[in-house]
């Protein structure tokens, strides 16, 4: 069944071209990546607050998770205790994350 991909949501089928599957690791590839760089900026800005010195601006830091980077950033907000407390950072570091997961919904189900 060359093109089939049995979904695991509500055991539904689902077909999807070599295309698209290539398109999915391609997707995978850019959130490990974009993981790796917001995982480093959110050290470099733990580093940096301890020491007093310029911090990287909450939108850079939002735009990286916005290119796929969340998963890193989650992970660095977990194990860096950086920015998991700051209410208004956390609104929008969610929203991207539904954002994300949003897309993913909508690719799966077309």
């Amino acid at each position: 069944m060359d093109g089939v991909k049995r979904s695991g949501f509500a055991s539904s089928t689902v077909r999807h071209s070599p295309l698209q599957l290539r398109t999915v690791r391609e997707a995978l590839i850019v959130y490990a990546l974009m993981s790796a760089v917001a995982l480093a900026m959110y050290w470099s800005d733990k580093r940096r607050a301890l020491r007093g010195r310029r911090r990287i601006p909450e939108v850079t830091l939002h735009a990286v998770e916005l290119a796929g980077g969340w998963p890193g950033a989650w992970l660095a907000q977990r194990v860096l205790h950086h920015k998991s407390i700051k209410r208004g950072y956390q609104i929008v570091f969610w929203m991207i994350v539904a954002v994300h997961a949003a897309g993913w919904a909508w690719w799966w189900r077309r």
